[in-house]
């Protein structure tokens, strides 16, 4: 029997400190899965307000003219996410899902506020540090907590489901501020969208969501080793080290994973960052701008609706490796490109690339995890992941600086090639038939 197998006479079981009944799978937590697919969303949106506007105030308002000091605020951000990411996986085995999530609400009520008023850059470093955290502990744990939900069956579709809420929610934020930003300014008007989703996200996630931490516990229960011996070094009981080491270097598809993931973010760093200004300097308006900064994220949202499940179907190994190379296409096309048409295709070529890799890589970390320690393997992937946006700001920048921002495009371009070739040599399949 393979690990997706779940025994008919263990699939549920009351717990008497809830007096409901814990059950796997979609259908049976349809309820919970919907409302975290929607706080996921508010999760994106919070991230979206920065999309189109916050490079153009740091060139037109603070007078940065350095990429590498016009950069300096996804630096902060990847660097203070990626360290969330891997505690936040850690402290939600320890204390429970909910109370996490519940911190990364509180965490991120301030940063809208603190970018409307803030009177120099050092203000939107700090905002941002605040921004990375918060992201690290309720975008991490509203994964976790639907990877609870769906147990092993439906992961692909859990996580693309997940993914599209988040990022469709940055396109259309992204999009949206563009156009109040056009209409009434780069402040305050753009930044009011992210006070109303925090509160939305503080108040559904303190009154409506409900803690998964037993569905996890219910999943280990009826856990079964892989058939085929690739996990025969691992078992349930790894030390935190022993997680770390194994996602990150060790375990061939959990390592090719983060690797993979790093270099997704990395490209999506200079996407956030160099890409505004590139197209400001076309003479494209901020409207326009905030079109391109919106579909990229749109699509990438959207295609993880069929990406993730097809991942169920057809497997993860190969949808990353040609999402890896799609992407880099997509950013030579980027590169060569003055037009606005161009980059729209490039954009959207992007996206889809994207889409491929994002939640197939998600789903893979729980392919090979066990339930014991996933949420602390999804947060060492998530550290690597995150740690692309620092990776790509001190990269991009750097090179942005010395040769323009083309040659930085084309430097990442050829990065991500290379990190679809080492999923295609490294990675083994990860998805198991059920029987």
């Amino acid at each position: 029997m393979s690990a997706g197998a779940t025994p008919a006479s263990i699939t549920a079981r009351d717990v008497p400190a809830s007096g409901r009944r814990i059950e796997l799978g979609l259908r049976a937590n349809a309820a919970q899965f919907a409302l975290l697919v929607v706080v996921n969303a508010l999760v994106g949106g919070m991230l979206g307000q920065e999309r189109t506007v916050l490079p153009l105030i740091g060139e037109q308002e603070f007078g940065l003219r350095a990429y590498t000091a016009g950069l300096s605020f996804i630096l902060v951000f990847g660097v203070a996410k990626a360290a969330t990411n891997y505690f936040a996986g850690t402290f939600s085995d320890r204390f429970g899902r909910k109370p996490v999530l519940l911190a990364g609400w509180l965490v991120a009520f301030p940063v809208p506020a603190m970018l409307i008023w803030a009177p120099s850059w050092s203000w939107v470093i700090a905002a941002n540090a605040l921004l990375g955290i918060s992201q690290g502990l309720t975008w991490s744990t509203t994964v976790v907590m639907k990877i609870d939900l769906v147990g092993p069956a439906r992961r692909g579709l859990a996580m693309g489901l997940n993914e599209a809420a988040g990022y469709a929610a940055v396109a259309v934020t992204a999009l949206a501020t563009g156009y109040l930003a056009e209409s009434h300014g780069l402040r305050p008007a753009p930044f009011l969208l992210g006070i109303a989703f925090a509160a939305l996200g503080l108040g559904l996630s303190t009154l409506a969501v409900r803690e998964t931490r037993e569905h996890a516990r219910l999943e280990a229960a009826t856990h079964l080793a892989r058939d085929d011996g690739r996990h025969d070094h691992l078992h349930d009981t790894l030390t935190d080290r022993e997680v770390f080491t194994q996602t990150s270097f060790r375990e061939p598809a959990l390592s090719s994973a983060s690797q993979a993931g790093l270099v997704n973010n990395l490209n999506d760093g200079l996407a956030w960052g160099l890409f505004p200004i590139l197209f400001a300097a076309a003479g494209l308006s901020v409207g326009k701008i905030g079109l391109l900064a919106a579909l990229y994220p749109a699509v990438w949202g959207v295609g993880q609706l069929i990406t993730g499940a097809l991942s169920d179907r057809w497997g993860r190994k190969w949808l990353i490796a040609s999402g890896m190379w799609l992407q880099a296409i997509a950013l030579g096309l980027i590169a060569l490109g003055d037009t606005f048409a161009v980059w729209a295709v490039a954009a959207a070529m992007l996206g889809a690339g994207t889409a491929l890799v994002y939640p197939t890589l998600l789903a893979s970390i729980g392919d090979v995890a066990y339930p014991a320690w996933r949420a602390r393997a999804v947060g060492t992937y998530r550290l690597w992941r995150d740690g692309g946006f620092a990776v790509g700001a001190l990269l991009a920048g750097g090179v942005a600086d010395l040769l323009g921002v083309r040659a930085a495009v084309w430097m990442v371009a050829a990065l991500t090639a290379a990190s679809g070739v080492v999923v295609a040599v490294r990675m083994y399949e990860t998805r198991q038939e059920s029987v």
